[in-house]
């Protein structure tokens, strides 16, 4: 795949993950924290995949 599209796609996903912990943080019930939650491990994954690239 491209360096551009890989680029392009964590970049969205990252917008994404982000928004899935601010919102999150405003829903206070299970609901948010699990949003709170699925965003946390989506920007943890993502800086996991930029790290393996410079081990």
């Amino acid at each position: 795949m491209n360096n551009t599209i890989k680029g392009i796609i964590a970049a969205i996903v990252f917008v994404v993950c982000l928004g899935l912990v601010i919102v999150g943080q405003k829903n206070i019930s299970l609901a948010g924290l699990g949003m709170e939650l699925v965003g946390l491990v989506g920007l943890l994954t993502l800086l996991f995949l930029y790290n393996r690239k410079y081990k």
